[in-house]
């Protein structure tokens, strides 16, 4: 079932979201295919259970759109629970980033292209990986939305005072895309 997305200015996506247990969690696998088909029809390369209004550390990643034929980047495809970056290295790269909750909103934000992650797969065996690159960036991207944080927050202060009109527009509903937005409507 194709779920709407939590827009800008939704509380579900400002606070730290809670663990879980993918061995106990009621409909996990239903959830996890919402997910997915929430993300594929919005055109995206990730998404996280709070930008379905799910406060929690769940996220998937799916970064083989961006595999070009004959080049070294191999595309990830695959569901993080519980994860916590353990460790960022490398010297910062600056990339334009989107969201489906900040829709029409493009920036660059700076990262590390290095990291080490730990993880629960969905059988609860705890994991460590290392991710470089693209794929590194999409999982920060979306551990970032299971800590309370936004693209946006990354941003230099005087490119966040750029946006925040737009940011504002989206907060308030005055936005358009081509899937189903929530947006709050209590007062910020």
């Amino acid at each position: 079932m194709i779920l709407p997305i939590y827009a800008y200015g939704q509380p579900v996506l400002k606070v730290e979201a809670s663990d879980l247990d993918p061995l106990n969690y009621p409909d996990l696998d239903e959830l996890i295919s919402n997910m997915w088909e929430t993300m594929y029809a919005a055109k995206g390369v990730g998404l996280a259970a709070p930008q379905i209004g799910h406060s929690l550390k769940l996220f998937i990643v799916d970064s083989t759109p961006y595999q070009e034929e004959g080049k070294e980047f191999k595309g990830l495809k695959q569901v993080f629970v519980n994860a916590t970056i353990l460790e960022e290295a490398g010297d910062i790269w600056a990339f334009e980033e989107g969201c489906l909750s900040i829709p029409d909103l493009r920036a660059e934000v700076e990262r590390q292209p290095d990291i080490l992650v730990e993880y629960q797969d969905l059988t609860g065996e705890l994991r460590k990986q290392t991710f470089t690159g693209l794929n590194a960036r999409v999982i920060q991207h979306e551990h970032d939305h299971t800590m309370g944080v936004l693209f946006v927050d990354h941003l230099k202060p005087l490119k966040k005072r750029m946006v925040q009109r737009r940011l504002e527009a989206i907060r308030k509903g005055q936005i358009e895309a081509d899937y189903r937005l929530k947006f709050y409507r209590g007062k910020p």
